[in-house]
């Protein structure tokens, strides 16, 4: 099932076009990664397409309406943004900062209910940081700290959830501990994940569906073995890499890899 496409949408800023005429579907309740080289357009369609910056042209369809006509509270009860380097107030403690995803659902004075205050401390129960509810966002460790923006998305009750390098500056253990999380959400709770990941190897071990990005198009979008292959990664990565197997997952993996040398003139 299809709820979320875009139809020949493009994106730029100024004079630049990052994006021309893009199409893809996002595969509903299902963990999407996209992968690409630096500067490749990944984190502007993400952009794009929960409507933080505007497109050129073309669209981006949920529910078979356009996000860009859509009131933004009902947006806000569809999508999820986690960005790549998010900002809170400072002082603002956990259970502070994680009530802001509950402003969808505010009216007048925006005063929380008692659902609200239920909703805030499921999230914080289901990322583990309900030890946390009253110390000071800035006082905890970057996983910690991630945990809690993710419980902030949660609390706004979508179906579906965006991130942007949700793994940046984090340890080995801090990722793993985030991907999986997600992982539960989607499996447990039906959410759909789509996130930007560096990583190729939790790219492919995450994700049921992939879409690798070059110059901001699609070099191959499919099943982790479509994409994770020589042939995609020689093309957008410019890298001849050695493709096998993750011996606990049975997802393909990047062994090695060299990069690929010009030819001599």
């Amino acid at each position: 099932m299809i709820r979320l496409y875009t139809d020949d949408l493009s994106i730029g800023y100024d004079d630049r076009l990052i994006v021309k005429d893009l199409s893809i579907e996002i595969p509903d309740r299902k963990i999407t990664t996209i992968i690409g080289s630096n500067g490749c357009g990944k984190s502007t369609l993400l952009k794009a397409m929960t409507r933080i910056i505007p497109h050129r042209s073309g669209s981006v369809i949920l529910d078979g309406g356009n996000i860009a006509k859509e009131n933004t509270k009902t947006l806000a009860k569809k999508i999820a943004t986690l960005p790549q380097t998010p900002e809170s107030s400072s002082g603002l403690t956990v259970g502070e900062l994680v009530s802001y995803g509950r402003f969808p659902y505010q009216k007048g004075f925006g005063r929380l209910t008692k659902r609200d205050y239920e909703v805030i401390d499921w999230a914080l129960e289901v990322t583990g940081t309900q030890d946390y509810k009253y110390r000071p966002v800035d006082a905890l460790s970057g996983g910690q700290r991630q945990r809690v923006w993710i419980a902030m998305a949660l609390a706004q009750e979508t179906e579906m959830i965006f991130l942007d390098e949700p793994t940046t500056y984090l340890d080995m253990a801090h990722q793993l501990e985030v991907l999986e999380l997600l992982q539960k959400l989607n499996s447990e709770q039906g959410r759909t994940i789509i996130m930007v990941l560096h990583d190729l190897n939790q790219a492919a071990r995450f994700a049921d569906y992939m879409i690798a990005l070059k110059d901001g198009a699609i070099v191959k979008a499919g099943n982790c073995e479509e994409v994770i292959c020589s042939d995609v990664l020689k093309e957008v990565f410019s890298i001849d890499a050695e493709i096998g197997r993750d011996p606990r997952t049975n997802k393909p993996m990047c062994i090695t890899y060299n990069l690929v040398k010009e030819p001599q003139k």
